[in-house]
């Protein structure tokens, strides 16, 4: 996105703190800030939000900033006072997740999180799913404008990469969140109707917030002898190779069960592969169902099954869907469309009349 605005002539700063080291530096004319992590003996979370708010007045200051941009997770904006325009937006804060995925959340990151969103000018979201469900969990005022996230719809095209049949991709980190875990159970199901299914798993290993145990181990243990033979574990791979592995499966599974809006839906959907993912919230200001690809609950192992299974035996079906699924990205997320969505909310913020969705 910043690319993109870039591109239209808007002077663009990315701000990246907690590194090794400070740097300076112009790329495709974005100006890259690196900054150093600092320590501080007593009031660190405070002392740093301080650090961070007089380095970032400084350059406001120097370069003309018009408007800063912030995300929501940690709240690192909280305490700050800024000589311009604040805006966060909401991509999932710890709280928001916490809340979809039901676990306990320290009361100091709610706390930073409450504060920086109460002292920011403008709030977005990225979809309206998110925006509904920080408003009830910080009991928030302002008004909440929805611009969703964007894929650059000429990298992401279907390949001419040959399908092979039978293969089912994940792709994402291996982490309870996003549904692997059920994932296990529903091929599990697939194998015992179509024993020629593949499923490929590509993304990184992540160590269970719940037993403190590898992702991938939990999910082996739930395989059956039989699914387990048929299972390919990808490791983490480079971008390019994750885009031609999308263009060999048949069927793309996403059975998440926290997102804000997930950028893995619209890349698989901008390469024309028809998908199953979770139903949940966010789900139907992605997909549509029985459209784009099916929505079903993760935890219908049987009916998950079931959907997937369609796709893998009416190959022309799939193709219909995925060529569907494009065109909604064309629609809503290419950032051709999603960039100008963008330009006009920071045109009102600058100008102090932003027009209300």
């Amino acid at each position: 996105m910043v690319t993109a605005l870039a591109k239209k002539g808007v002077d663009i700063s990315v701000f990246v703190y907690s590194q090794k080291e400070d740097a300076v530096f112009i790329e495709e004319g974005i100006k890259f800030h690196l900054i150093k992590h600092r320590k501080f003996n007593l009031f660190g979370w405070y002392l740093h939000r301080k650090f961070l708010q007089n380095y970032l007045n400084k350059y406001i200051a120097v370069d003309k900033i018009d408007a800063i941009e912030a995300a929501d997770w940690t709240g690192i904006t909280a305490f700050m006072k800024l000589r311009c325009p604040l805006v966060i937006r909401f991509h999932g804060s710890d709280s928001y997740f916490c809340k979809l995925e039901d676990r306990p959340q320290k009361k100091k990151n709610f706390w930073f999180e409450k504060t920086a969103l109460e002292g920011a000018d403008y709030l977005l979201s990225v979809s309206r799913f998110t925006a509904e469900e920080t408003r009830k969990i910080f009991n928030l005022k302002k008004e909440i404008q929805v611009i969703p996230n964007s894929v650059d719809v000429q990298r992401f095209i279907a390949q001419h990469e040959e399908v092979k049949p039978g293969t089912i991709l994940y792709f994402g980190s291996l982490v309870r969140k996003k549904g692997v875990l059920e994932l296990s159970a529903i091929f599990n199901e697939i194998v015992e109707e179509k024993p020629s299914a593949r499923l490929k798993l590509a993304g990184r290993d992540v160590q269970d917030i719940s037993t403190g145990r590898s992702t991938k181990e939990l999910m082996q243990e739930r395989f059956t002898p039989a699914a387990a033979e048929k299972v390919e574990w990808l490791g983490i791979l480079p971008y390019e190779k994750i885009l031609g592995e999308i263009a060999r499966a048949q069927v793309v599974v996403l059975p998440s069960f926290a997102e804000a809006l997930p950028m893995t839906w619209i890349e698989a959907m901008a390469m024309e592969k028809a998908l199953v993912t979770s139903n949940i919230g966010w789900a139907k200001e992605v997909m549509v169902d029985g459209e784009t690809g099916f929505t079903v609950d993760p935890k219908d192992h049987e009916t998950y099954a079931e959907k997937v299974l369609q796709l893998l035996n009416d190959p022309t079906l799939a193709q219909q869907m995925g060529k569907a699924a494009r065109e909604r990205v064309l629609e809503k997320f290419s950032t051709e469309v999603v960039v100008e969505e963008n330009v006009r909310f920071y045109k009102g913020v600058v100008s102090g009349q932003r027009t209300e969705d």
